[in-house]
């Protein structure tokens, strides 16, 4: 059986809690609702246990298939909070609609405040779906005010996964 997921940051809240809950369904269902009674202050019920139900997620792991696609962003910054909080609030706001599947954050040893983003989309058409996002566009535009330079990008098919 699929390990479940609820992330709160992708259902509406007034708090921004961004407690994140996984494993068997049936556990996170109960751990969901406790949570949602201790720390959001709803009554427990059928209409609250309906409502996480259609919340939960089935747990991605970090994966890719021939097909899918990888966007390289290879950036420069000196504080890389700012380009961690701005990533976050994009997270929240593009909720459902986003596209990507997961995405890894680097820093590069060799080149000081050096750092490189992968992003991974089931494929090409739901990274451009992603890009043309207007959220995103926002994004594009903050993350300059955040780094230093140009952002490079590069655009890759996958084409061999290798399990090691």
């Amino acid at each position: 059986m699929a390990r479940k997921t609820m992330d709160c940051r992708s259902l509406p809240s007034e708090r921004n809690c961004t407690v994140v809950i996984s494993g068997e369904e049936d556990e996170v269902l109960e751990l969901a609702a406790a949570h949602a009674v201790a720390a959001h202050g709803h009554t427990d019920g059928p209409e609250l246990r309906d409502g996480l139900r259609g919340a939960l997620r089935d747990q991605q792991e970090l994966d890719a298939e021939e097909g899918a696609f990888v966007q390289l962003i290879e950036f420069h910054a000196r504080d890389l909070g700012g380009f961690q909080a701005l990533t976050e609030q994009w997270r929240e706001r593009i909720g459902r609609e986003g596209t990507a599947r997961w995405a890894l954050l680097t820093a590069d040893r060799d080149r000081p405040d050096t750092f490189v983003q992968l992003v991974a989309f089931p494929d090409f058409a739901a990274a451009m779906r992603n890009s043309e996002h207007p959220v995103t566009a926002e994004f594009a535009k903050r993350m300059q005010e955040v780094t230093e330079g140009e952002a490079g990008f590069r655009n890759l098919d996958v084409r061999q996964v290798m399990r090691i």
